[in-house]
């Protein structure tokens, strides 16, 4: 297992990261399966559990808790928040109220008392940064985290919340989590740079793509992803957008072939080669499924071959623009770009 520094903080964390989103309900997981997942993870050198309180509505977390008690020094554990737990306005969201009931009921689900980084799940339009950056840094201040980050912000708001923190005075993110693959390279445009400039760590989600870098999704068999099951508009192969996707899978499988690669060790060599990422964040359901993205651990993409998977899908592109979830909310609802 390689390691990078997270961005400035002086912690060194492994360059796979292990997801926990597949983690109960939505993976269909046990506790005993999250165990021996954990467990080969840590032992394997992986330093990072990244979950979140959103994910199968605190299941998740529960189960993580559990599986690192007795090596929580071991970890460096992180959780995220703003996402709707409830139905109830104000049980979601960045503000103050929110994130301070929000990270307590985290730690009590853990069982921890503080958490290594605590991210802002997506950005929330209706709270200032100034609320949403003074929370967090009470709670840093407080002990219960030790440094937190955005997820999936767009390149303006990093930049907007980084000026933020120093015109307040106020601790900053530390880290951003944008989602980034072969077929999704937008970030490339501008998050990453911006990351670069400000000097955070990045822990990219969603390396694989849902499953479709993973051989679950290739020309004339059957898909086996579990996504299908709740996602599945994004593997329909009828549509113009996967038929592409599809297209590019087959010509990296090929890139990865002559390479002497797995396709899922192409897809996470090829991102964490950028030098804008820290960390690629896996998200096994099985064990099977860790040790074929374990053995991604030491590649190393050379040149020629990041130049053919240039030539495939170009720096910068988006082959499914409308899975980005970093749009201005104005683009989503019409009433908001209209007086």
């Amino acid at each position: 297992m390689r390691y990078r520094p997270l961005g400035r903080t002086g912690v060194q964390v492994s360059t796979l990261a292990l997801g926990a989103m597949n983690f109960g309900a939505v993976g269909r997981t046990t506790q005993a399966e999250v165990d021996a997942i954990v467990r080969t993870a840590l032992d394997a050198g992986v330093n990072v559990i990244d979950t979140a309180d959103h994910y199968s509505r605190g299941q998740s977390e529960e189960m993580v808790g559990r599986a690192i008690a007795g090596r929580r020094d071991d970890v460096v554990l992180a959780t995220k928040a703003v996402l709707p737990m409830t139905d109830q306005p104000n049980h979601r969201g960045a503000s103050r109220r929110w994130l301070t009931r929000a990270l307590d009921d985290s730690l009590r689900r853990l069982g921890v008392d503080h958490v290594d980084l605590y991210q802002v799940h997506r950005w929330d339009p209706e709270t200032s940064d100034d609320e949403t950056l003074s929370a967090l840094t009470d709670l840093q201040r407080a002990g219960k985290i030790r440094y937190f980050g955005s997820s999936t912000f767009p390149a303006y708001r990093i930049v907007q919340a980084q000026w933020a923190a120093r015109e307040h005075a106020l601790s900053r993110y530390v880290t951003e989590q944008p989602s980034y693959s072969l077929l999704q390279r937008g970030v490339e445009t501008h998050v990453l740079p911006v990351a670069q400039e400000y000097g955070l760590g990045v822990l990219v989600w969603s390396p694989l793509a849902s499953g479709w870098l993973s051989g679950a999704v290739r020309a004339g068999r059957p898909i086996t992803t579990n996504r299908t099951s709740f996602l599945p508009e994004r593997f329909d192969l009828e549509l113009p957008v996967n038929r592409t996707r599809l297209d590019a899978v087959e010509r990296f499988a090929a890139v990865a072939d002559e390479a002497g690669l797995t396709l899922v060790q192409l897809a996470l060599g090829f991102v964490t080669a950028h030098p804008g990422v820290t960390s690629a964040l896996i998200g096994p359901r099985t064990l099977e499924h860790l040790h074929d993205q374990l053995a991604a651990a030491e590649t190393v993409v050379t040149d020629d071959v990041l130049d053919a998977v240039d030539a495939i899908v170009p720096p910068g592109v988006d082959l499914a623009p409308g899975e980005k979830m970093d749009d201005p909310p104005s683009l989503l609802d019409a009433r908001l770009r209209r007086r």
